[in-house]
């Protein structure tokens, strides 16, 4: 009926109703009057200035015909849902004025789900008006206008509701469960989520615990079948396409409810959904936002005690790195270390702490590449986390789960230096611990403490090298069959050898830089601890390291355990390197060294560890090993020093470490007294002959040159000529074995029948005995239990001393062995004079501390002859060649000037009366750093004019090197032509502001 004076924006409303006696009849799709609808939206859209009352009227009477619904007024429920109907019929006309409607539109929303969430069909057509508006909305409105911000929040927390609500009945639970979904994926697809930055984690918090619930409550296998079906069909059956197109040109979902008597949707339905919600909205996420899409499934996880489902929580830490997008990735591995660092002080291991070290160790395992990600930042954090779980309890069952974290950070290489960088924080902070303990732990479990953090971390860093490795296996083109581990657990060389096949002499090149000597070198006295657990570990890690990690050069033996010679790669250069390394010594003979003076040390030391040492400390430094309370905290206050820094330890502390190896190497004595105890165990001397063995045959040329003095010594401390003890006994009678057997790898690796039939000989006419035990299994990348040793047999009585092996019949016999000859490059007198050279376990660690003097960093190092002639030239103050062959500190424009200032007269006259250039020497001399003559420069604005060089002065110097025209005879010019005589320029008439 009209009523006179009514306006026109009202008429146009009421026309699109039905008659009030047809609107019971008007379903089920309960629509407006599509004419009346078309003259409406129309009007609105060639008229923005009345959509605001537009919307107000029908926000009007949303909420009129919500009370009487609310009632049970069935003509109510229907004129309620044809409003909806005009509402999404104008937010779609009228898409480019969406700000001036979003007010009545999401107020008449909010109340519709607040009044009848219940009514199904009500809500569908309620989340149908909500997708068109998050569909066309730019979202700059969003926290800009308070009342819209809060009608928004409410209607995603009500949709949020139906997205995981319970009921009795599934079919209604997963229909529920769609329609909210289905406006949720709206919000997540619409630029009022990502526009307004402060928005976003309320909104973030309340979608992402509706998108978790229906995940949770399938098993894994139902949401990889529902992952592999998105894959194939993207866009979705039940939902349209959101975001494809511009906005403008962007096409609305319709939800709507299951007809009856169609079979309802499945949980996998649910799924469906939910995971392209959860998928579409990590891959919009960028940077901090991928982390507080995490934060927030977590916080869910906590509030639904989903910690208890690990299999979940893995795949979806797994997943979650895959759907964001590639250079953000780095923030869900980060987040998930930071949220297990903010609880490690924790009294007890919690289900969350378990979960939450699976879901990083699935994030790093996984196919999935992290690029950015900062990995020394995470394996600092792992390490932190670690010791602090030691020092709660040292039994503290987390204690595997962080293990394999860190051996899973390098299943993915990003770069050449990656593991060698993180295999050297890991070193660092091990060395640390070994001498000074953790800081923080109780006097009752200081040493207990100590154990459980140095294994670990050794069981992290073998994990960390061999995910290494099988990553470069995994990546291999010409290995079709091999594919990346998702798993730290590696298989052990021996298998990885059978499935190459015994054969295959073909050596792989590795994509990384592996970790050198120099670094290893400084854990070798962990051969030597107190504890034998540790050494056991010790002892697996360092054969694991010598097989497979250190450097070769070329030098290993075949695949029948003899080292032949190779004609074609040990030409003469190959032979100088070998003389060069044995005069003056690498990197991988300085830690042979030292890896012989700890075996030793093992072998015959009365105590063993750092701490066992019974000299006296110095008056101004107090050891350790004194057991004062003060020391310890001392040490602690400087471990925690130390560990600040990076990439280098500081040189107090290293000095410290090196004066206690060498304290604990003096105690090893020359001879074995008869009434001396031997520390080591049964299991000990097996654990030396598997490291023997491996580095002879592995290194054979550099452990000959430097392993066989240490027989030798060792062979002769064990000669006791009384008779003693029964456990000293069989102390000596384990060393006669190791000995004869270390003799005999050696005569296999060199092919030398007479040394082996000596050791043959020496072995049999030992009494009988428990033999030496073999090196036991280890999985890489887990924490295994520890080691038990088994002790020294107690039964073994020397009545008459034991046979002594013929030491210098086995030198003769390897000094003229062709093989030896060929491969070291020396005469047989020569290598009798360098193999029966003597040897003590102090000096031989002094030859392993690298000490460079100012000429052997010249030597041998292919430096060009400009690098060598250079002081001539420059007349340089700093004489260090170190510095200047491989400075860190970048070159720059004043350094080359400095340079050709020496020569300025010869190679450009026009350079002679430039104004000195300023000085940057800020820093003392890295030759002789306590000369006065060479005292730290500072800045200074300019120094005196140096004196010219005098004409025939450089080329004197460049002559004596063969460097340029030697004579007039000659084609080629001379690098530094006759002086010519130029007028040189005349001074800058301004005074410069500094004085010369």
């Amino acid at each position: 009926m009209h009523i006179p004076f009514t306006p026109n924006h009202i008429q146009l409303i009421s026309a699109c109703y039905p008659p009030s006696a047809a609107l019971l009849t008007s379903g089920p799709e309960y629509a407006p009057n599509s004419q009346e609808l078309s003259r409406l939206t129309y009007y609105a859209a060639n008229r923005p200035e009345k959509i605001n009352k537009l919307g107000s009227e029908l926000e009007k009477r949303v909420k009129a015909d919500c009370r009487k619904a609310a009632s049970g007024n069935t003509r109510a429920r229907a004129s309620l849902l044809i409003t909806l109907a005009i509402f999404k019929a104008l937010a779609t006309e009228c898409r480019r004025d969406m700000p001036l409607l979003s007010p009545s539109l999401l107020s008449s929303v909010n109340v519709a789900l607040s009044s009848l969430s219940a009514d199904l069909e009500i809500a569908a057509r309620a989340a149908t008006v909500f997708t068109t508006w998050t569909t066309y909305t730019d979202g700059l409105i969003i926290g800009v206008d308070l009342k819209v911000t809060d009608d928004y929040m409410s209607c995603l927390r009500h949709f949020a509701r139906l997205g995981h609500i319970e009921h009795n009945d599934h079919e209604t639970r997963n229909r529920t469960r769609l329609i909210g979904l289905a406006a949720l994926v709206g919000a997540v697809n619409s630029e009022a989520l990502y526009k307004p930055s402060a928005q976003f984690q309320p909104q973030v918090s309340i979608i992402m615990r509706a998108l978790l619930i229906p995940l949770l409550q399938v098993d894994v296998s139902v949401l990889n079948h529902e992952l592999g079906e998105i894959k194939e069909q993207p866009n979705s059956p039940i939902l349209d396409e959101f975001r494809s197109r511009p906005t403008l040109e962007r096409r609305a979902a319709s939800i709507h409810v299951h007809i009856d008597g169609d079979q309802g949707p499945t949980s996998g339905d649910v799924a469906n959904t939910a995971l392209r919600a959860t998928s579409s909205l990590l891959g919009h996420t960028r940077g901090l936002q991928a982390s507080l899409v995490l934060q927030a499934a977590l916080d869910t996880l906590d509030e639904r005690d989903g910690w208890s489902q690990i299999e979940h929580c893995r795949w979806l830490a797994e997943k979650a790195a895959e759907w964001t997008q590639y250079q953000y990735r780095y923030g869900i591995p980060t987040r998930l270390v930071e949220c297990l660092a903010e609880s490690q002080d924790a009294p007890q291991p919690t289900r969350r702490h378990s979960t939450l070290a699976a879901m990083i160790t699935a994030v790093f395992t996984s196919p999935t590449p992290l690029v950015n990600l900062s990995t020394s930042d995470i394996i600092a954090s792992l390490i932190s986390v670690t010791l602090r779980r030691i020092t709660v309890s040292p039994d503290d069952s987390l204690l595997p789960a962080l293990v394999e974290c860190i051996s899973s950070l390098g299943t993915h290489v990003y770069y050449a230096d990656q593991i060698q960088d993180l295999a050297e924080d890991l070193i660092r902070r091990l060395v640390i611990v070994e001498a000074s303990g953790i800081p923080g732990a109780g006097k009752a479990n200081r040493e207990k403490a100590r154990i459980q953090a140095v294994r670990c971390l050794l069981a992290g860093l073998l994990g960390l090298i061999h995910a290494a490795d099988m990553h470069d296996a995994g990546k291999d083109a010409d290995d079709e069959g091999k594919t990346v581990g998702t798993s730290p657990t590696l298989p052990t060389p021996a298998e990885r050898m059978s499935h190459d096949g015994p054969g295959q002499g073909h050596i792989r090149p590795s994509r990384r830089t592996k970790v050198g000597p120099e670094i290893w070198q400084d854990t070798l006295s962990l051969l030597c601890d107190s504890e034998y657990a540790v050494r056991a570990d010790y002892a697996m890690a360092l054969v694991a390291y010598v097989e497979n990690e250190i450097p070769k050069f070329a030098d290993k033996v075949d695949a029948d355990g003899v080292r032949r010679p190779r004609p074609l790669a040990e030409g003469p250069t190959q032979k100088s390197n070998t003389l060069n390394a044995m005069l003056y010594g690498d990197s991988t003979t300085r830690f042979l060294n030292a890896l012989h003076a700890c075996v030793y040390a093992l072998s015959t030391s009365p105590k063993l560890g750092l701490r066992s040492s019974s000299s006296p400390p110095s008056p101004d430094r107090t050891s350790p090993a004194q057991g004062d309370d003060s020391s310890a905290r001392a040490g602690d206050a400087t471990s925690d020093s130390v560990t600040t820094e990076r990439r280098s330890m500081t040189h107090p502390s290293r000095s410290r470490r090196t004066s206690l190896v060498l304290r604990m190497l003096r105690d090893a004595p020359a001879r074995i007294s008869v009434s001396s105890r031997v520390a080591a165990d049964l299991s000990d001397f097996g654990n030396i002959l598997a490291v023997l063995t491996t580095v002879h045959e592995q290194l054979p040329v550099r452990s000959l040159l430097t392993g066989i003095p240490m027989l030798v010594a060792l062979n002769r401390a064990a000669s006791v000529a009384d008779s003693c003890d029964p456990l000293t006994a069989a102390a000596v009678r384990a060393i006669k074995e190791l000995v004869a057997r270390a003799w005999l790898v050696v005569a296999k690796v060199w092919d030398c029948p007479a040394v082996a039939e000596i050791a043959e000989k020496a072995l049999s006419a030992l009494p009988s005995s428990s033999s030496l035990p073999s090196l036991p299994d280890w999985q890489f990348g887990s924490l295994q239990p520890p080691q038990h040793p088994i002790p020294l047999p107690d039964g073994v009585q020397l009545d008459t001393p034991l046979p002594d092996i013929d030491a210098d019949a086995i030198l003769e016999a390897l000094s003229s062995s062709q093989n030896v000859q060929e491969a070291t490059g020396l005469g047989q007198h020569d290598l009798l004079r360098r193999l029966g050279t003597d040897w003590s376990p102090d000096s031989a660690y002094k030859d392993s501390i690298e000490t460079k003097s100012r000429m052997d960093s010249l030597s041998g190092d292919g430096l060009s002859p400009l690098i060598k002639v250079a002081p001539a030239l420059m007349h340089a103050e700093n004489l260090s060649m170190q510095s200047l062959a491989r400075s860190g500190r970048g070159v720059g424009v004043t350094d080359l000037r400095e340079a050709l200032e020496g020569r300025s007269s010869m190679s450009n006259p026009n350079l002679a009366g430039r104004v000195p250039s300023i000085s940057t020497l800020d820093h003392t001399s890295s030759v002789y750093p306590g000369a006065d003559q060479f005292a730290k420069l500072t800045p200074q604005r300019s120094r005196p004019q140096r004196a010219k060089p005098r004409p025939g002065e450089v080329r004197e110097v460049l002559n004596k090197l063969g460097i340029g025209k030697q004579n007039g005879l000659g084609n080629v010019k001379s690098s530094f032509p006759a002086l010519q005589k130029t007028q040189p320029r005349n001074p800058p008439t301004i005074t410069p502001p500094y004085t010369t």
